[in-house]
């Protein structure tokens, strides 16, 4: 669903969160520009940081 969106919009960013490992989540470890892993249980500062990286990543 993200890349069907990021074709219409390709300076979207993304913030997966999900109850799996990261390296299973990601696939072998690539994500596009603009695309994050937040893995669960996660503090709720560190969603905050997560989303200002995002936000404030070119």
């Amino acid at each position: 669903m993200a890349d069907a969106e990021r074709e219409r919009r390709p300076g979207l960013k993304v913030l997966f969160i999900t109850g799996y490992a990261e390296n299973a989540a990601v696939g072998y470890g690539h994500l596009s520009p603009g695309m994050q892993v937040l893995t669960k249980p996660f503090a709720m500062d560190a969603l905050g940081s997560r989303i200002r990286d995002l936000i404030h990543t070119p």
